[in-house]
């Protein structure tokens, strides 16, 4: 029976791989440790986190974003840097007129009673606009507690909360119907930041009183919908071709 040889070039080429398959995992590493050490106090515990400043160039045209929005249910495990979620947050409900706090999506009778909550893996985050960061809530991993089976393959997952008190001017039997209208505009403005950036995400359903409960929300607060965001499942943050299926 005949020796096979490999070719060289082979070997070569199953090198690079390999070499960059840990060049890609050590980068990872890095960011999980670099994103840990900035969320967590020097006790261990949650602390607020400065969000970068979100930028106003780059990205597709809005016409470009409209014709590519679409609701995608399966993620890439990468998480989003800092940045990003600033960006995603800012766009779905910032300040974008800061003398007098004006928001980027509409509210009626400019109430912004909706609050963003953030689920990351290690804690859930409210999105405070005026100071442009998250403030923690809770420890824990809220992701999979939507109550969807790929929310929690998804980088992050915002949670649209609505406090109901906020809506004084409006009548209490009319205060949900407005709080579900302002939800799908902001919920727009992200998929629309998403389809720009080459994001995934889709908003949903979920149960929520264990989730409200497990939230330790007030009365007057009120979930309406969830919003998984992340890469997608084949696209690596620098455009690469990832191989899971």
């Amino acid at each position: 029976m005949g020796t096979h040889r490999i070719p060289a070039g082979s070997i070569v080429s199953a090198n690079k791989s390999a070499v960059h398959g840990l060049i890609m995992m050590k980068r990872l590493h890095v960011l999980g440790l670099f994103l840990a050490s900035i969320m967590m106090g020097p006790a261990g515990e949650l602390k607020p986190i400065p969000l970068p400043k979100p930028e106003f160039v780059g990205g597709k045209s809005l016409m470009e974003a409209i014709s590519l929005r679409k609701s995608t249910r399966e993620f890439g495990p990468d998480r989003l840097a800092l940045k990003t979620l600033g960006e995603i947050l800012w766009a779905g409900f910032g300040i974008n007129r800061p003398n007098d706090a004006r928001r980027t999506a509409p509210s009626a009778m400019n109430s912004q009673e909706v609050d963003l909550y953030l689920a990351l893996p290690e804690a859930l985050y409210v999105y405070e606009p005026k100071e442009h960061r998250l403030a923690p809530v809770l420890e824990g991993d809220f992701r999979g507690q939507t109550g969807q089976t790929f929310s929690k393959d998804a980088a992050a997952v915002i949670i649209y909360v609505a406090d109901l008190s906020r809506l004084s001017k409006a009548k209490p039997e009319t205060r949900l119907f407005y709080a579900g209208i302002d939800t799908g505009a902001i919920s727009q403005n992200v998929y629309l930041y998403c389809a720009s950036r080459d994001l995934a995400t889709v908003v949903y359903d979920l149960n929520r009183e264990p989730l409200a409960k497990a939230m330790k929300l007030n009365p007057s607060q009120q979930i309406i919908l969830a919003q998984a965001v992340g890469y997608p499942k084949t696209i690596l943050p620098d455009g690469e071709k990832n191989q899971q299926k």
